[in-house]
């Protein structure tokens, strides 16, 4: 008999008659439908299933809004009121059935913030008449009507139609999305102060949400599960409090199946860290709201936000904090992390970092990807994806974040792998982020990784670092060169005082920098650092050139970032050229001003300078040859993980 760990969390549960084989359930995530209406494309479909292949007993797909018309809030909505969709909704709900998994599907109404459709042309509604000021910059307001009654009424039916159809496709569950600010919420809110039925007491306000589960029971039947994701607290001034969020719960209860606690409101930019917590808050940190709403209801209760970790998971459904926890990014970060906990293999999960890589990129129109699990994105491919044809000897150069994907890779693909590592570990340069406590994962996956190579195939060569002539001796039949970048240091008239560090140094070093410090440089690395200093009482300051700070990219992590400036007093100065450091600081120049900012310690982080001579000088030492990551042009971790591990893909193909 196999001894499982993690016995609760992987117990079966029954919801409406229907069986879910354990307690991980994968949380409402959208994708970037393409196809006229929104509808899902074949790789939106493997983002799905792959879930499913990787254990979990529920897998919900998001974004999907039951009125085209009122309720538009994003780009891509898929349309509940569309059959021709029922087709795509078939197929999805097929892909993730037959792997043992009960489909979901995110049912949305954007109420007040229905910005789309507002863009249309089309007159929007809340529960009563309200100008927006969207949480997105440089968007106008928008402006919502007073619902009228013969539109509430028609909304209902929208849901219960949208329910229908998703049943009909093959769907067992619907996820109405009653949180986060939309319109469901917007109904159940203090702020609903309408003069009829339909607002005003507390009772009136709650009558929408449960019109539109009966409404769905009535048409479903009694076998078909419904969830209903609400913000537990929207933990910002102004917003409704713990306690109300336990008033909705008990409103809810016995109207429903399933009452999964999120906390936060779209509306209110700085919660979004909060509803999807970031690197700076501890995991499971909004975990407090279900289990303290659990203690109100009858009806089975989730809870959500920064889960991936089986322990804590197990510990949730034990002690009766939660009946269904789940995920959403730490499915994306391993999509096989409900099988390796059922099998003993936790060691082997790569934890989520929580840097936001994923959902910065789908907001700016991309696909989802992934810091960590470079196959996100590719679902399509990995789920076909074969052995490579013709077996080769590959040398993979610097070990790395790239170096270690690649050498992964290539072993899985069934290739003899060498992997030379000029120091004495795997992991590089970011290990110098080992004492940064928001950063904790990030070790652990660079310590994952080294682990998942000491297991592999690999012939690992630590302290060799590979000149032409020791890449001519092992005669490879492809070399993936991974050596990465360094520090760029720019001339600046006193940039080599002894007052000077680099940020690698101060990361490694922080007691050696003064309790007065600028950084040169707002980028992230710089950007990180200053909260790591501001930490442990360090005054710092950032200065950089360029009109705003730079985030790479990665503007959710920006938004985080900017939430930890005032905590620690960081002063930031943009558009700001640094023209001399001396034994007082830094001078800096803006607008043909100059100032001397103060500092006992002045930190360089003003980008990085790709070793692309050196991997240039290894390109004719193999028939094949792959420059990746860093030393091709320095990216973000994200792509030099991708470009390590479409390389290995790349060789041995026919």
């Amino acid at each position: 008999m196999h001894n499982c760990k993690y016995p609760h969390l992987f117990s079966p549960i029954i919801l409406a008659n229907t069986y879910f084989k354990n307690r991980i359930f994968a949380s409402p995530q959208g994708t970037s439908y393409s196809t006229y209406g929104n509808q899902p494309t074949d790789e939106d479909m493997a983002f799905y299933e792959r879930k499913a292949i990787g254990g979990a007993a529920s897998v919900c797909i998001g974004d999907a809004v039951v009125d085209s018309t009122y309720g538009l809030g994003n780009g891509p909505h898929m349309h509940m009121d569309d059959w021709s969709n029922a087709v795509h909704l078939n197929r999805m709900a097929r892909g993730i059935n037959r792997h043992g998994a009960v489909s979901s599907i995110e049912l949305n109404h954007c109420g007040s913030s229905a910005r789309v459709s507002f863009d249309m042309g089309n007159t929007i509604y809340g529960p009563v008449a309200k100008k927006t000021e969207n949480f997105h910059h440089g968007m106008a307001p928008i402006y919502a009507e007073e619902m009228p009654p013969e539109i509430i009424e028609r909304t209902i039916n929208k849901f219960a139609d949208a329910a229908y159809m998703a049943k009909r496709s093959g769907f067992g569950m619907v996820t109405l999305h009653g949180g986060h600010g939309w319109l469901l919420t917007q109904f159940m809110h203090p702020t609903n102060t309408r003069h009829d039925e339909w607002g005003g007491s507390f009772e009136n306000r709650m009558r929408l949400p449960i019109a539109v589960c009966d409404a769905i029971r009535k048409k479903c039947g009694p076998n078909f599960v419904i969830e209903m994701r609400i913000s537990g607290s929207e933990v910002y001034e102004g917003g409704y409090d713990l306690d109300y969020g336990i008033q909705i719960a008990k409103a809810l209860d016995g109207h429903l199946d399933l009452i999964h606690v999120s906390a936060g409101c779209h509306e209110v930019e700085e919660v979004f860290t909060v509803t999807h917590p970031s690197m700076f808050l501890e995991d499971g940190v909004n975990v407090k709201y279900a289990a303290e709403i659990k203690k109100h209801v009858k009806t089975a209760v989730a809870t959500v936000g920064s889960l991936s970790d089986p322990e804590m998971m197990e510990e949730i459904i034990a002690s009766g904090k939660a009946d269904v926890v789940e995920i959403a990014r730490g499915i994306m970060a391993d999509t096989d992390l409900p099988k390796k906990a059922q099998s003993g293999r936790d060691d082997e999960i790569t934890q989520c970092l929580r840097c936001f890589a994923c959902f910065s990129h789908l907001l700016q129109g991309e696909e989802y990807s992934c810091a960590v699990n470079p196959k996100i994105g590719h679902a399509l491919n990995e789920m076909y994806q074969r052995p490579a044809e013709v077996k080769k000897k590959v040398l993979v150069v610097g070990g790395g974040i790239g170096g270690m994907t690649a050498a992964l890779t290539a072993a899985e693909q069934g290739h003899e792998v060498i992997l030379c590592e000029k120091s004495g570990e795997l992991g590089g340069v970011l290990r110098c982020e080992g004492k940064v406590p928001f950063k904790k994962h990030l070790h652990e996956y660079l310590d994952h990784q080294a682990l998942m190579i000491s297991r592999a195939a690999i012939d690992v060569r630590l302290n060799t670092e590979v000149t032409p002539e020791y890449a001519e001796e092992i005669g490879a039949d492809a070399i993936i060169c991974c050596i990465g970048a360094v520090a760029s240091v720019p001339p600046i008239p006193g940039i080599d005082g002894k007052n000077v560090m680099s940020a690698e140094d101060a990361y490694r070093n922080p007691e050696k920098t003064g309790e007065n410090v600028v950084i040169l440089g707002g980028g992230l690395v710089g950007t990180e650092l200053s909260v790591f200093l501001g930490m442990q009482g360090k005054k710092c300051t950032i200065l950089e050139m360029a009109p705003e700070l730079n985030y790479g990219g990665n503007i959710l992590q920006g938004q985080a970032l900017t939430l930890q400036y005032p905590k620690y007093g960081i002063e930031i100065h943009t558009g700001t050229k640094a023209v001399e450091v001396n034994s007082d600081g830094v001078v800096g120049e803006k607008d043909g001003e100059k100032t001397l900012y103060r500092a006992d310690t002045v930190i360089t982080a003003m980008g990085m300078k790709p070793l692309r001579d050196e991997a240039l000088a290894l390109r004719l030492c193999a028939p094949e040859f792959y420059l990746t990551g860093d030393c091709r042009f320095p990216k973000s971790m994200r792509e030099a993980n991708w470009d390590a591990y479409q390389a290995a893909l790349d060789i041995g193909k026919k």
